[in-house]
């Protein structure tokens, strides 16, 4: 006995030292580069800042639009290798501009970007058997013989950069069956007949075909076969890093334009310092005030889960740090979606040790017994959203892959805390005197709801209200303010360069720069960045008219004395591109199908999927309609907020669809009507969906009370799809599985019937 209880007196103080440990670790770090603290991580452009590069078509002052599309969607998937978060999007007719957060050295991104469009493919020898390129001892290199210029005059390039399709790093069996590295190619059709004969005769002569970048070779591989189907496979990597740095380069240097830079910075944050620290007081706030109530509501258990979420907390900023993982708006959304699903975790395990408690059972039975019937609901709850999260991380680009993985990172992090740490903690406490039931809480008999009885009723009002949102749009569309209030993010927009008298800091830019915007804008939709290092601000807004240009421009004569003749003014393309768009509906689409395999597989009935796909499309909706109605600008972050509401509401669904699953196999309840069960499982979880809604408003809420204006707009609809999530999930997605399961019942009925006549 007295061996239990020093190994339990020994876990508490493990598990409190190691909570210590990190957080001293996460906050203050390490050595004198103070290693894992928060202050290492990497921080978006709208938090932090980074480089922006401005490009320009070289011989061609009126690129087509698709190849300018084209151009800047495969920039956009080169530079995601330095960020998720970096931003690719036109400026006038022939620019590219690059932003990428986290970095301050432009030279060397510039270095390892080069000159893009600039990839050959070139023979070995010429048509005479004179060499192209040959091998250097001294530089340990292969070199060019010939002139560039010359070689492409004659031919001997074979193939350029725009004849590769596609490019990708990727594994294949060797002679032996062992995976290598290699880089897939595929080319268009016009490159594999050029392909075909250039592989024909290399092959013929033992001979390579190098791929030259941008004033070298970055790849002289044998040719070991004439290659005609149109793809072809370069092997001989050292390791996959070097194989996707291939396949990374041959994708740049076969854009459509070639582009040379014009121009290169480091700009500050668009958001500024203060988002930071209101965002980081939001979050001590939301922190307090979800430790009060799980205190306040489930005592001991409660007090033991706040510690195990400061070790989650913890645990996010120190991996964070270590994944290198580039936190924006949309990254903090992923996090608070999985610090709502951490306390939920706790929630469901803790209200069913009170249910145990409630039978009798002794509190180590309960608390025993409590993980066990909880473990489904959070497994399979978790596993859904990771579903989503892995899809939007493989799928989507930008900052929707930045969403993804703080998602993912939290949602394995939150149930390591709930089902190890907790029980951990738990059980220790348990086998150290604390078995006396008051310390948990005894579940209490509740009124059975009838929410079945009035579904009519819940499906009215969702139709009303959304019916409300459409009305709005289209009356908004009418007035010709477009159906929704959308940002430079989806339509891009005027972006202004001043040049001030002196400097401004970020703080001083938005009290008094930015207000003069909105006033001759109309409109609270403003970014700015200051260019380091100079008196530069760039002021990004809606695409202004001539007679709002002219007006500005006085404007900002009147207040800073700002000559008129040196504000720069151009038209910015959209940092969403229609590429990226297509990426996240196609991401969303292929996870939403794989979370109805999943919940079919799971609940063994095809209705509960349907019911829960029903239920996130009722959020998203709802969502909408609030973005219609109170005119929010729709930006970036919009599309992380739709997916943070997806995460939740199926998260909540599938807890109640758990139990229902549970009541319905239990001989128990065999003899109850499916209204009854379904009502029974409703009132059971209430109190777990209230709870669980009103920890995570917490923390939404407190950002909207301390954010700056931009994050505001971010924190308002997710209180409204949180408000949204939890109602869909009570009154809407269950209601929905009855009447799908009656109507399939009665055919069958029917069906049944007639045959028996018959």
């Amino acid at each position: 006995m007295k061996k239990n209880l020093w190994k339990s007196l020994l876990t508490l103080i493990i598990l409190i030292a190691f909570t210590v440990f990190l957080g001293y670790t996460a906050i203050v770090g390490w050595g004198e580069n103070k290693s894992g603290s928060a202050s290492e991580i990497e921080l978006g452009l709208d938090l932090a800042g980074g480089v922006s590069i401005t490009y320009g078509v070289v011989g061609d002052e009126n690129p087509s639009a698709s190849d300018m599309s084209d151009t800047i969607y495969k920039l956009q998937r080169r530079v995601e290798q330095y960020s998720t978060e970096a931003l690719v999007y036109q400026q006038g007719s022939n620019r590219i501009a690059i932003e990428i957060p986290g970095v301050s050295d432009a030279n060397t991104i510039l270095t390892e970007l080069g000159q893009p469009g600039t990839l050959y493919f070139i023979r070995q020898t010429d048509a005479d058997g004179n060499a192209n390129y040959s091998y250097s001892s001294d530089t340990g290199n292969y070199e060019l013989t010939r002139d560039l210029a010359d070689i492409i005059a004659t031919g001997d390039a074979v193939l350029s950069g725009t004849d590769v399709a596609s490019a990708q790093a990727t594994y294949e069996s060797d002679s032996v069956g062992n995976q290598e590295p290699v880089v897939s190619l595929s080319f268009t059709t016009e490159g594999t007949q050029k392909f075909a004969d250039a592989t024909t005769a290399a092959f013929a002569n033992g001979e390579s075909i190098g791929i030259y970048y941008d004033g070298a070779f970055v790849s002289v591989p044998k040719v070991q076969a004439a290659i005609t189907n149109g793809s072809a496979v370069i092997n001989g990597m050292a390791d996959f890093e070097e194989a996707d740095k291939l396949a990374s380069t041959i994708r740049i240097g076969g854009l459509k334009l070639e582009l040379e830079e014009l121009q290169s910075q480091v700009v500050g944050a668009q958001l500024g310092s203060e988002a930071i620290s209101t965002s980081l007081k939001a979050g001590v706030v939301g922190f307090g005030l979800i430790a009060v109530f799980m205190v306040a509501i489930f005592y001991l258990p409660g007090l033991l889960a706040v510690l195990a979420l400061a070790l989650y907390v913890f645990l996010i900023v120190i991996l964070l740090v270590g994944f290198e993982l580039t936190l924006t708006l949309p990254g903090i959304a992923g996090i608070i979606l999985s610090v709502g699903m951490a306390v939920d975790a706790n929630v469901i395990i803790f209200s069913r040790i009170r249910e145990e408690l409630k039978l009798g059972k002794s509190t180590r039975s309960a608390i025993k017994g409590g993980f066990d019937k909880a473990l489904s609901a959070i497994v399979d709850g978790n596993v859904t959203t990771l579903i989503a999260a892995a899809v939007l991380g493989l799928l989507g680009s930008g900052s929707i892959r930045g969403f993804a993985q703080t998602l993912a990172l939290g949602i394995v992090l939150s149930m390591f805390t709930a089902l190890v740490i907790t029980r951990l903690l738990l059980n220790a406490c348990e086998r150290l005197g604390a078995e006396n039931p008051k310390l948990y809480g005894v579940a209490k008999d509740h009124k059975l709801l009838k929410i079945l009885e009035k579904r009519v009723v819940w499906f009215a009002l969702s139709i009303v209200i959304i019916v409300v949102g459409f009305v709005s749009m289209g009356v908004n569309a009418g007035a010709g303010k477009g159906i929704l209030n959308f940002s430079l993010d989806f339509v891009g927009g005027t972006s202004t360069t001043i040049n001030m008298s002196e400097e401004y800091d970020l703080g001083r830019i938005s009290s008094d720069v930015v207000p003069v915007f909105e006033q001759i804008t109309g409109d609270s939709n403003v970014q700015t960045q200051k260019v380091q290092g100079s008196n530069e601000i760039v002021v990004k807004t809606r695409t202004l008219s001539q007679e709002e240009r002219v007006a500005l421009s006085e404007a900002l004569e009147s207040n800073f004395g700002i000559n008129p003749e040196t504000i720069q003014t151009e038209t910015i393309s959209s940092t969403i591109s229609g590429e990226m768009r297509r990426d996240a509906v196609v991401a969303v689409v292929v996870a939403l199908l794989l979370m109805l395999i999943y919940i079919w597989f799971r609940f063994r009935d095809a209705r509960f999927g349907a019911a829960a796909i029903l239920a996130l499309a009722h959020d998203v909706l709802i969502v909408l309609t609030c973005y219609a109605v109170l005119r929010i600008s729709v930006g970036a972050t919009f599309i992380a907020c739709m997916l943070t509401i997806v995460g939740y509401s199926i998260n909540d669904t599938i807890v109640i669809f758990d139990r229902l699953r549970e009541y319905m196999a239990s001989p128990d309840y065999k003899n109850e009507s499916i209204v009854t069960i379904a009502n029974r499982s409703l009132s059971d979880t209430f109190s777990r969906s209230l709870f669980t809604s009103v920890t995570t408003a917490f923390t939404v809420l407190s950002l909207y009370v301390f954010g700056v204006s931009s994050i505001k707009d971010f924190a308002l609809p997710m209180f409204v799809g949180i408000v949204a999530g939890t109602y869909s999930s009570i009154c809407i997605a269950t209601p929905f599985w009855y009447v799908l399961r009656t109507k399939i019942v009665k055919k069958e009925e029917q069906s049944k019937s007639k045959k028996a006549k018959k």
